[in-house]
């Protein structure tokens, strides 16, 4: 079993065509002052650590940065945490947040899930699934059953769609992905940004 966290699974997903959020790993003083002005302000931080998984719930995201004297202090919060391999610097995006993801099982093989993201995913629940491939049709169906992609333009549900039908494809291409999760994709004025991303093999 290989476990991709947010930084190589963000990297292997733009390499498969979807876009991802502006973003720069570093590990210590130096290469935040560097990437700051690269990735630019507003910014998010969040730690990098094979010992946490949730990084928002344990403390180990912070959004709305405008200084480097913020973001110096938290990179330094953050060297105290568990298992701390170093930071990812993101351009803070605003837009709708939706969740999509892979998982394998031993009946159907790849299922997609497709919903209402963000951190709250477990209490919303506000979810559809499939047995990939998917049709156009069946993107559809999945964004009808989601009550938080019913009121939302006609320009980002197109692009919501070419999501679920590339991460179908990507299902098909890499038949070895045990679980791979999107949250959030951040869907805005036609633009679906992945912000968030991890990936068993």
């Amino acid at each position: 079993m290989k476990y991709l966290g947010e930084k190589e699974a963000e990297d292997f997903l733009e390499k498969e065509k979807f876009d991802v959020v502006d973003r720069a790993f570093v590990k210590n003083k130096r290469e935040l002052a560097k990437m700051v002005s690269f990735v630019g302000f507003p910014l998010v931080m969040k730690v990098v650590s094979p010992l946490i998984v949730h990084k928002a719930k344990e403390g180990g995201v912070k959004r709305g940065i405008k200084t480097y004297t913020d973001a110096l202090r938290f990179l330094m919060h953050f060297k105290k945490m568990k298992g701390f391999k170093g930071v990812m610097l993101q351009r803070q995006i605003s837009g709708k947040e939706f969740l999509l993801g892979l998982k394998n099982t031993p009946e159907f093989g790849h299922v997609l899930v497709f919903g209402a993201g963000g951190s709250q995913v477990e209490e919303k629940k506000d979810v559809a699934f499939r047995v990939v491939p998917l049709s156009r049709e069946d993107a559809r169906e999945m964004m009808g059953e989601v009550k938080a992609s019913r009121r939302i333009m006609m320009k980002d549900r197109l692009v919501i769609e070419e999501n679920i039908l590339r991460l179908s494809k990507l299902s098909e291409k890499h038949e070895d992905i045990e679980e791979l999760d999107i949250n959030p994709l951040m869907v805005e004025f036609g633009k679906g940004i992945v912000v968030d991303a991890r990936i068993v093999f």
